[in-house]
Formats: C-alpha cells, structure tokens, sequence
C-alpha cells in the first residue's frame, strides 16, 4: 500500500514523500469435516496476515496443529462461498477427507492455550513428541561457506520486504544452496505455514535433506514447524530460544543462529556442517 509521508531529518528538511507499508488483514481459518454423516465447518484460528498463499498458510497451520498430516487429508481448500459474508476472502476453508478425524474441541484449547503463552515447555516438548515420533532425515553435510551465503540469497528473493522493509521470510533451500521456495508474511509463524504448506499440497513432506531459512529469531514454534515438516535445519538470521535448542536436540535438528556477517553458531548437531 503507497502512502504519502512526511520524513524529518534530524538537522535537515522534511521532506514529503510516497512510503509503501505491507498489508495486514485478518484470515479465519475453518475446518469442513464430517460428523455423524453430515459436513460440519468449524472455526478454529484467526491470524493476522499478509493477504497472499492464503491456501497454504491455512493448511500449513492445520499441518502444524497434527490436524492434516499429508495431502491426502484435504479433500479441498476454498475462499468463504457465503455471498451474505462481506469478508469471503478473509476466510478460508479446509475440507477434510471423510476418513480424517477431526476434534474440535481440543484444537480450540490448544490454539487457544498457545496464543495466550499459558503453555509450559514440558507440555509443548510433549505435544510435539505426541504429534511426531520420528526424527527428519539429514544425512548430508554442508560447507560453511554456502550457510554464510544464504541471508543474501534469502533478501534478493524477497520481492515485497524489499519495497515495505515490514515482512519476515522463511525460505527452502536444497544442500547445494540453491533456494526452493521463498515465502513472506508480516508474521514470522505465518511465513513458515505458507511454505509447509507448499510443501504439503505438492506431496513433498517430509522434506527430508532440506533446509529451511528464517529472516528473525528462532523460537520454539518456528522449530516445532520444522520437525513436524521432516526439516533436519533451521537456520536462523537471530537467535534462537532456549526451548528451542532442547526441541532440536532432541530431533537432531541442526540449529544455526546469528547468520549474518560470515559468521554464525550452531548449537545443535553441527555434524553436518563442515
């Protein structure tokens, strides 16, 4: 969105001029499942968001709560068809597969729980444990020199931060380097949820021997993404939380953090950096 701004110099002019600031709008993720013989939708999250890969933010966000595991899950996703709704867009729809079974009310609680930070580290560890007992596949090494490389590439592909400076990016990136999928979202957890998402509707989870890239910090969550995903590391341009470690050592998840001026820290099985 352009909008006409004043900048004040210290010392200097003001001067006007044309700003570009991202979009942000909220998205109502439903769920479309059966229950007794009959379609059901239920609410389950709002998030705000930028408008964009609203398909895969909703199913990856789904994925990251054990709801959909494969694409076989989603039977299909669909903008809000209710024509006396005036936010039909602002709305998307999951539809399960008949054969998936979908409890409402615990999502509610745990979304719930999660976004009012009422949820201890021995309960997340737990929920993540219950979710996924399998560890992501990595067997590869990867020279220092092409993780140093990554925040640039991971920039130059960022259309939209390039112009607003007001989004953070999670980008795919295969062992050689080379970026996959880059997507952004002025919520770091949304940014992650549009590209598991990609991966997701394509069939390609797990995402076995992959890196995931993230433009912040790393916390916990964007972690607990990552494993769900089959992602064996996260690489992050600033630090990581201390639940965040224990999540990847416990997953083997090679955690880097600080990634910036040809110099980071791994805290997490750094055997597959050379």
């Amino acid at each position: 969105m352009a909008l006409g701004v004043r900048e004040y110099r210290v010392g200097g002019d003001v001067t006007e001029k044309v700003d570009y600031v991202v979009t942000e709008e909220p998205l109502e993720i439903r769920v479309v499942h059966w229950d007794s013989g009959r379609l059901v939708t239920s609410r389950v999250a709002v998030t705000m968001r930028t408008p964009g890969y609203d398909f895969e933010l909703a199913v990856g966000f789904l994925h990251s709560e054990g709801v959909v595991r494969s694409t076989r899950d989603v039977a299909s996703v669909y903008y809000c068809t209710d024509p006396n709704e005036p936010q039909r867009f602002n709305i998307v729809n999951v539809q399960l597969d008949p054969n998936v079974t979908f409890d409402a009310e615990s999502l509610s609680r745990r979304v719930f729980t999660s976004s009012a930070c009422g949820v201890c580290g021995a309960a997340s560890l737990e929920y993540v444990q219950k979710l996924c007992a399998i560890r992501p596949v990595g067997d590869f090494v990867i020279r220092r020199e092409v993780i140093a490389s990554l925040p640039s590439k991971l920039r130059g592909a960022q259309r939209f931060f390039t112009r607003t400076g007001g989004l953070h990016a999670s980008g795919l990136i295969d062992v050689d380097g080379s970026i996959l999928y880059v997507r952004e979202d002025v919520g770091r957890h949304n940014a992650m949820d549009k590209l598991v998402g990609r991966l997701l509707l394509e069939g390609r989870l797990p995402a076995s021997n992959k890196i995931v890239l993230v433009s912040g910090r790393a916390g916990f969550e964007l972690v607990q993404k990552a494993v769900l995903a089959g992602i064996p590391m996260l690489a992050a341009v600033g630090a990581p939380s201390s639940l965040a470690v224990e999540l990847a050592e416990k997953y083997g998840v090679t955690l880097v953090g600080f990634l910036r001026d040809n110099k980071f820290n791994v805290y997490s099985s750094p055997e597959r950096i050379i």
